[in-house]
């Protein structure tokens, strides 16, 4: 094992794991390592300050073409579950139903392209914003990849008995979505050239992306885990956790006209938002601070994490005292990340510390240090 993180991986948050079959996954070990953590997390919800830990488990086929098939899926993420009990965390990993991120463009017509050892993809629809508000999408649950999406919540359901907990399908912000519609030069001129178009079209992605959600949620029941998709999740979080990359191609008043509403509508019915965003994205934070019931943020502070991380102390300044959680992605060694922890555990900060731990006994050494610190 290398010494040295390695930031240009392909997926330096990865982990290799080996796959196991649902008939041979310890359930009820996973079922008391769930358990030993939730008095913890609950006082952790209901305190104003205070840290949680937790290892990602994440693996690389399953966030890619692995995702073509869904027992191979199930196998793979069954394996990283059994791997993950080794490691001492707060919060445990889950299972999700990820096929890809244009669950709900495939509403405009979108179709998947499968290419071989690559995560699925699809195309833009449109030329242009007025063509695509001309477009009447149908409901998500129709199209072939939200009934995909449905099948394999099913399929790990009752391969699992529901005693897994298990998250919702990787979910987009509205921007991000209306983004992929239409060409991307088009799209980002058009915040200019048909600023009222942009608007209209991403508040008409929040009722189909509620309303997939909430099928998700009927079906997931009591299994289900909140936020989701790329943050530390768990029966007793509340709060839709969106991805929204696109807004970095965008100025902070920007965003703020387009996006921030958007947001809190889309997150409003499962108990508020949760935001996300890859890269540096402390000139928007004081904006995301804005949206209405925000419930928690993540970012990357570590180079291994993401190539341009961010500043600590913007996120410590804004976030002291406000009672919204911060998911901190921290992937590095631990002697190596011990800077950036002892910057996020502070008193006023609500911090859920996001390792990617090499072994248990790493994750021990950081887990001491966190004692030190609080």
């Amino acid at each position: 094992m290398s010494d040295v993180w390695n930031g240009f991986e392909s997926d330096s948050q990865g982990s290799e794991v080996i796959q196991v079959e649902y008939k041979n996954f310890d359930f009820e070990r996973y079922a008391d390592y769930e358990e030993s953590g939730r008095s913890h997390r609950g006082k952790f919800v209901e305190a104003s300050e205070g840290f949680l830990i937790h290892r990602r488990f994440r693996v690389p086929r399953v966030f890619s073409w692995g995702s073509a098939d869904m027992e191979e899926s199930l196998k793979w993420q069954l394996g990283a579950l059994t791997a993950s009990m080794d490691f001492p965390m707060d919060i445990p990993n889950f299972l999700e139903p990820w096929y890809g991120i244009g669950t709900v463009a495939s509403c405009f017509g979108a179709e998947y392209v499968w290419k071989e050892n690559q995560a699925p993809v699809f195309h833009p629809q449109f030329s242009s914003i007025s063509e695509a508000l001309k477009y009447e999408p149908i409901p998500v649950e129709k199209t072939a990849i939200g009934k995909r999406t449905l099948d394999m919540i099913e399929f790990f359901l009752d391969k699992t008995k529901g005693q897994v907990p298990l998250s919702l399908t990787d979910t987009q912000s509205p921007l991000n979505i209306a983004a992929s519609l239409v060409d991307t030069t088009t799209f980002l001129l058009s915040l200019y050239d048909d600023p009222d178009g942009v608007t209209e079209l991403i508040e008409k992605t929040v009722s189909l992306n509620v309303e997939f959600t909430q099928k998700q949620q009927e079906l997931i029941g009591k299994a289900l885990v909140y936020p989701g998709h790329g943050f530390a999740s768990c029966r007793e979080f509340t709060g839709l956790g969106m991805s929204d990359d696109t807004s970095s191609m965008m100025s902070p008043d920007q965003f703020e006209k387009f996006v921030c509403s958007s947001i809190g509508k889309t997150g409003a019915p499962f108990g508020g938002a949760v935001y996300h965003s890859c890269g540096n994205w402390t000139q928007r934070l004081k904006h995301v601070m804005g949206i209405d019931g925000l419930k928690a943020v993540d970012a990357a502070f570590t180079f291994e994490t993401d190539c341009d991380p961010n500043p600590v102390s913007t996120f410590t300044s804004e976030m002291v005292n406000t009672g919204i959680i911060l998911n901190a992605r921290c992937a590095g060694l631990s002697d190596k990340i011990e800077g950036v922890i002892k910057e996020l555990i502070k008193p006023g900060m609500k911090t859920v510390l996001v390792t990617y731990a090499r072994t248990p006994q790493e994750q021990q050494k950081i887990i001491e240090s966190l004692k030190n610190l609080s």
